[in-house]
């Protein structure tokens, strides 16, 4: 009887020594509950404003450096701008072989923030042979081009460990490169004009494993940009595919799934007031006006996922002055194999099997 009572008191002591635990334990889950969401609500606000840095360096920083430089000009300081513009000129080649080399501003750790928004996603669906050189074309445009800058330009999402031995360069506007001060920013980030020039620096004068990243659309793209659409512009863009040829580049082609999602655009008819002062103003300036708005602050892009699928490269011949049936051969095979890794990843990227890939 005696054993049985210090039996049942010795269990009794356990149960209320592991509830005590159990108790304190649970106090600080709870605690550790709270600590974890906000640490969360804290990352989705760094995430924000990773984007909103972004989105004003896309829109606003270019128009702050000349508005900056026109000011200064006008004060004690102009031996500044002074300075800036006579660099300018002595300095006006750089862009075009190769830019400065550094990329600083592609590894900076805000682009994982910018990556995690929406997210983005980068996917290789083929092997790259460091060996050679490519142009990857890039579609859609989009507004900001999202997909292509996370992807190409900065390390966030882990190009060199998908494809070891290979470099990725987005080339961009070529005028932005005149702007005083931006144009380091840019070239901090690796970005380099798409101009004839500079493409041929990148494809003969850095040895192999080079992938210049090309969005063909261009800024006619950026017009067709709206949820739920799938167009891209390229019939008539046929200069990267001579470029290929010239240098025997193989291409490749690349598709943003989720690039149309993070605006709402409002699309001018062709032939409306509106559409025909937008193909003036690209006419003029290289790109066009659009009137997009986001979910936030208006400019800020909707939380949608982002995911850019690699396709496998066509191979291309070296021929230092093709012909245009040459050319118009491997853009079809170009177009076509696009065509292909729209379909192929369509539903696994979010899109309904009966959704069609426009090409005009």
């Amino acid at each position: 009887m005696h054993s049985r009572c210090c039996i049942h008191s010795a269990g009794l002591w356990k149960w209320r020594a592991c509830s005590s635990i159990q108790s304190k334990l649970g106090i600080n889950c709870s605690k550790g509950e709270k600590m974890r969401k906000e640490k969360s609500q804290l990352r989705e606000f760094l995430e924000v404003v990773s984007v909103l840095q972004w989105v004003w360096s896309f829109l606003f920083l270019g128009v702050a450096c000349i508005i900056l430089m026109v000011y200064l000009m006008f004060t004690s300081l102009w031996p500044l701008p002074t300075l800036c513009f006579v660099w300018l000129v002595m300095d006006w080649q750089t862009p075009e072989r190769g830019g400065r080399g550094t990329t600083f501003v592609r590894r900076w750790s805000v682009w994982n923030l910018f990556r995690d928004y929406f997210p983005v996603k980068l996917v290789k669906t083929a092997e790259l042979n460091p060996n050679k050189n490519y142009i990857l074309g890039s579609h859609p445009h989009g507004i900001m081009c999202v997909g292509a800058f996370a992807c190409f330009s900065t390390t966030s999402c882990g190009f060199t460990k998908l494809f070891p031995g290979l470099h990725s360069t987005l080339v961009i506007l070529a005028g932005l490169f005149k702007i005083p001060l931006f144009r380091e920013y840019l070239m901090g980030a690796d970005l380099l004009p798409v101009s004839k020039p500079s493409l041929a620096h990148l494809l003969s004068q850095r040895g192999k494993g080079n992938a210049v990243v090309i969005v063909v659309g261009g800024a006619a793209e950026s017009l067709a940009s709206s949820p739920g659409v799938n167009t891209v512009v390229m019939k008539q863009r046929k200069g990267f595919v001579r470029t290929a040829l010239e240098f025997g580049a193989d291409l490749v082609p690349v598709y943003t799934f989720g690039e149309n999602e993070l605006f709402q655009q409002v699309i001018f008819t062709e032939g409306s007031v509106g559409r025909t002062l937008q193909d003036l103003f690209k006419k003029i300036m290289g790109f066009a006006p659009c009137l997009f708005v986001g979910e936030r602050l208006g400019i800020i892009p909707y939380r949608r996922p982002v995911t850019t699928v690699v396709g496998s490269p066509i191979s291309v011949p070296k021929t230092i002055t093709p012909t245009q049936e040459e050319v118009d051969h491997y853009h079809k095979l170009y177009m076509e194999a696009l065509t292909d890794l729209f379909h192929e990843h369509k539903v696994s990227c979010g899109l309904s099997e009966s959704h069609e890939l426009q090409i005009i």
